[in-house]
């Protein structure tokens, strides 16, 4: 798992002065699910493109499998399976047939290309669909004949650019375990690009915040989290508390609190109690409450997650009283 298979070292692209990629460094490891995270218009595609070499940094390198993708894009592509948002086929063959010209095109005999699709087909749940025309499959079953698609050829990285637009929730779902089955099973590396925050948080191992061109941050939610929140109040704990304190008791409490090893900031919104803390410390936070003679109602602890450094990043909002 500590190995590199996608290297990108200040890849940049420009098109005339806007760079729409803006010197990007990125090491992602074999056999893990990285999700680029961003909005659209990130300059994510662009990205995969370079990955792909179909089109050429302005300057910086990238390196897919130990392959320069722009002096040796042939071969890279040999190892490479890649899944756009919305996948090409030929309209009037079926299903199966569509992933045997693959697999032809591919060089497998045909022999290998008839067990490796059947194989494929029962994989990704398509086996009973395999003789319907390709024109007559719903967007999710399009998805996953793509995915068989760039399994043909048995890659090392597949490379998924906003897999699950316009599919239907249990759809996403089946497809995003699809995609985890793989790469647990068969140490396929997944480059996952979305804007789709739970989406990305579901299955990714880590996470790359890219922004405007920029990698703002990267690594998995606990350590984004940190990196974010500035490594002190990794955890969170709210209480919810049976009216509003005095400005007296306001105080005791906030100062009690602040005494817990741990507790890095404490707020007292109404109703509501914010402890923003490196360590889980509902026990204690209970007892002090309690023993002040607040009248608690509930408490609620979690770490930050990628909904709290997605608002975060794109759009500067308080994380404070936010529901995870």
């Amino acid at each position: 798992m500590n190995q590199s298979i996608i290297e990108l070292e200040s890849l940049t692209k420009k098109y005339g002065e806007f760079a729409a990629v803006d010197h990007l460094d990125l090491s992602i490891r074999k056999g893990e699910i990285f999700g680029l995270l961003g909005p659209n218009g990130a300059g994510k595609s662009t990205t995969i493109l370079m990955m792909l070499g179909l089109t050429e940094p302005t300057s910086g390198r990238v390196k897919v499998c130990g392959i320069d993708s722009t002096i040796h894009p042939i071969d890279v592509k040999r190892r490479v399976g890649y899944l756009p948002d919305d996948v090409g086929f030929y309209e009037q063959l079926s299903g199966r047939e569509n992933l045997l010209y693959t697999a032809r095109l591919n060089r497998l005999s045909r022999r290998e290309a008839e067990q490796r699709v059947d194989a494929l087909l029962q994989r990704i749940g398509l086996k009973d669909a395999s003789g319907k025309k390709a024109g007559k499959y719903s967007r999710g079953m399009r998805q996953r004949l793509g995915l068989a698609d760039v399994l043909v050829k048995n890659p090392e990285v597949i490379i998924l650019d906003e897999p699950t637009l316009g599919i239907d929730p249990i759809g996403v779902r089946e497809f995003l375990d699809l995609i985890v089955a793989l790469s647990r099973e068969e140490q396929i590396t997944v480059l996952l690009s979305s804007h789709h925050l739970h989406q990305v948080q579901q299955v990714c191992d880590r996470v790359g915040i890219f922004v405007a061109g920029k990698l703002l941050a990267q690594g998995n939610v606990v350590e984004l989290s940190k990196a974010l929140f500035s490594d002190k109040e990794p955890y969170l704990v709210e209480a919810a508390i049976e009216g509003a304190l005095t400005p007296e008791m306001a105080e005791t409490v906030k100062s009690q609190l602040l005494d817990l090893e741990g507790a890095v900031s404490v707020r007292i919104d109404k109703e509501r109690i914010y402890i923003g803390g490196t360590q889980e410390v509902t026990a204690e936070v209970a007892h002090i409450l309690v023993h002040a003679g607040v009248g608690l109602k509930h408490l609620n602890t979690r770490e930050y997650g990628l909904d709290d450094i997605y608002t975060k990043y794109f759009e500067g909002g308080e994380v404070y009283g936010k529901t995870a």
